[in-house]
């Protein structure tokens, strides 16, 4: 069982689907030519996350017969990817999803009809001009993550010749510009908020300096600020995608699945043939575009107005996810746990979340109407948190925490300040933000060193700690006052906001030796 066999004239449907595999339904052969002809997608990134998500939602609109057009792959930094895991194997993709009832999902992918190396040095260069200025062109995304939209001084004055990805795709929505000022939604997909705004910037960053050294028109700039012409939607996206796993590559060849090698490039980018991923996964678009658009809603997509994909964001960001990942990051850290699906075992830290997002955070969610905040909780702690498949590690999480817990406490405490809320009610966010001046330490709970993971704050966070003691009594607590008055680590002066004192006693509390880190989590946790 190979990919390039489903091209084949020999290819047995039957074999693959009678082992659990979902194949096309649809003619792979009439969407790549009329897609050759009448281009609408052109995605930019060709990473694992694109192929389990934008082109497998894509995928089931194909399949539901509602859509002829596939999707034309855009690699702007691994130009590997393109030739070790695209064109080998005809552009098509094995989808493994990974169940937390155990249950294995095989679906092949094949809505790519192209892939492409988006660079001047390269012929396929070429054939990108051709698509961008073809009118029938309606959307451009992006999974290049949030660094890829950056730019510097120098690729600015490199002109039409420029390196990032942002310079590249703003010389081709020159060449569209050029061909009539064609219309066309420029879509990030990326997990940053208030994404669009990222890709505005990075274009009109380009535009407005060629303008100015003459290297393209006034009315250039003018076509990229016109609404009508060129939009830039928000949008909120979320599934987790990890790096191919090996219970999946041995899964794959028992089923003589062939095409279950690994490969990593020189720039150590991981990918496979196949790209595993977890079942859950949203995508929120704001509705914004200006040629028509593929219908991805066909697939699960779910297209809103851009004020509610700001409440879904904020919804994730600041109670239903990324504070709970943060609290059992830290906590599971210091307990010696290297696996989020672990955690998920360990009675205390499945209470501390559940009850974290429900009892606290909850009160203050402004519901989007488009996704329930209650079941998105429920998915994240039955669902996703505790699947076996998704090796995530609460290391990885605990990464640079000081630039997370204003967002993912700090504008929960904001907010019961503004409406007034009883801030006794709030235990355990307390609780997360005394256990990091616990894990700043750098003990774990037996009292062993651990190292802390990356922080750009760090050495300059742990020296604040660094005068206490584990087990000392009557030691001085007064270097917590400079740590906990921080409103650029915390959102807030928690002394100011009425907490610094509470958060102080519960420090005290996991410092007080051996065991205290599961004997305080498990009082709060409880009590609460």
């Amino acid at each position: 069982m190979k990919l390039t066999d489903i091209l084949s004239g020999s290819f047995q449907a039957a074999e693959w689907e009678a082992k659990g595999y979902r194949i096309p339904r649809f003619d792979i052969q009439a969407v790549r030519e009329k897609t050759a002809k009448q281009p609408t997608w052109v995605h930019f990134g060709g990473g694992n996350i694109f192929r389990a998500f934008p082109a497998a939602i894509l995928n089931d609109a194909l399949n539901s017969g509602r859509y002829d057009r596939g999707v034309i792959v855009a690699e702007t930094f691994d130009f590997e990817v393109v030739d070790k895991a695209y064109r080998p194997y005809d552009n098509l993709s094995l989808l493994v999803s990974l169940q937390s009832d155990g249950h294995v999902e095989k679906k092949v992918i094949a809505s790519v009809t192209e892939a492409l190396k988006a660079d001047p040095q390269f012929p396929d260069w070429q054939r990108l001009t051709e698509i961008f200025r073809t009118p029938s062109l309606q959307m451009v995304s992006f999974t290049i993550t949030e660094k890829g939209y950056g730019f510097n001084e120098a690729d600015l004055a490199r002109g039409l010749d420029a390196v990032f990805a942002m310079g590249k795709v703003t010389a081709l929505l020159l060449e569209r510009y050029k061909a009539g000022q064609l219309p066309l939604t420029l879509q990030s997909m990326d997990n940053c908020s208030h994404n669009g705004d990222k890709v505005k910037k990075g274009v009109l960053a380009y535009a407005e300096r060629w303008v100015a050294e003459g290297i393209a028109p006034q009315g250039f700039l003018d076509y990229l600020k016109d609404e009508r012409k060129i939009t830039f939607p928000w949008s909120m996206i979320d599934k987790i995608t990890p790096r191919p796993h090996q219970k999946v590559k041995e899964l794959l060849a028992a089923d003589g699945f062939e095409d279950n090698n690994y490969i990593e490039t020189e720039k150590h980018t991981f990918t496979a043939p196949f790209v595993n991923s977890e079942e859950v996964q949203y995508l929120v678009i704001e509705d914004n575009s200006t040629n028509g658009r593929p219908p991805l809603e066909a697939g699960g997509a779910l297209y809103t107005a851009r004020e509610t994909v700001d409440k879904v964001e904020t919804m994730k960001v600041t109670t239903c996810l990324n504070p709970l990942h943060t609290a059992m990051s830290l906590y599971g850290c210091m307990l010696g746990y290297t696996l989020i699906s672990a955690e998920m075992k360990d009675e205390d830290i499945r209470l501390f979340i559940q009850k974290l997002g429900y009892m606290e955070a909850m009160p203050v969610v402004v519901d989007p109407g488009i996704l329930n905040p209650y079941e998105f909780i429920g998915a994240v702690i039955n669902k996703r948190l505790p699947n076996p498949f998704m090796p995530d590690a609460p290391q990885r999480i605990a990464m640079d925490t000081s630039q997370k817990l204003s967002i993912r406490f700090g504008e929960t405490i904001k907010k019961y300040l503004a409406r007034g809320l009883d801030k006794s009610n709030l235990v355990l966010i307390p609780l997360v933000l005394a256990g990091y001046a616990r894990y700043l330490k750098g003990l774990d709970d037996n009292g062993m060193p651990f190292q802390p993971s990356p922080d750009p704050l760090l050495e300059e966070l742990q020296a604040m700690v660094a005068p206490l003691e584990l087990g000392k009594p009557g030691q001085d607590w007064s270097c917590l006052k400079k740590l906990y008055s921080r409103a650029d680590i915390f959102g807030v002066n928690l002394y100011e906001a009425g907490l610094g004192q509470q958060v102080e006693g519960m420090v005290q509390e996991l410092f007080a030796g051996p065991g205290a880190v599961r004997k305080t989590l498990h009082k709060y946790v409880r009590a609460r």
